[in-house]
């Protein structure tokens, strides 16, 4: 599986980024693709992820401002980001995993992840 992040950036807050996520072999037909946030000093949290039926959930600190998307044609996953705070800067990775029984797990192919910046 293999797994690539892009379109981060700087943005002031308030400002929007599209983060964009290519996965090629997802290793089941149940898979998953989970964004995830790391600041420093801090753990890494999930964001937002989506199933291949195209249902997705979200953090409550990314809900109503973040989006998340995919385009199965294309191997890509979208992270709409709005309203963005200095709060939601950090590395942005994204993984794949696999649906069971309705909880994405098994996040075993990570990207290297892509910047966010946000400055006051």
């Amino acid at each position: 599986v293999q797994v690539m992040e892009s379109g981060g950036g700087s943005v002031q807050a308030g400002g929007s980024l599209r983060l964009y996520c290519t996965v090629y072999g997802y290793s089941s037909s149940k898979y998953c693709t989970g964004w995830f946030r790391q600041a420093p000093g801090k753990e890494r949290e999930r964001v937002a992820r989506i199933s291949w039926d195209g249902s997705a959930d979200y953090r409550a600190f990314a809900k109503g401002r973040f989006t998340i998307s995919q385009d199965n044609a294309n191997h890509t996953v979208y992270l709409q980001m709005n309203s963005l705070q200095p709060e939601d800067a950090g590395l942005y990775s994204c993984a794949a995993g696999v649906m069971l029984a309705g909880i994405c797990s098994d996040y075993n192919d990570w990207g290297q992840g892509t910047q966010v910046t946000v400055s006051s």
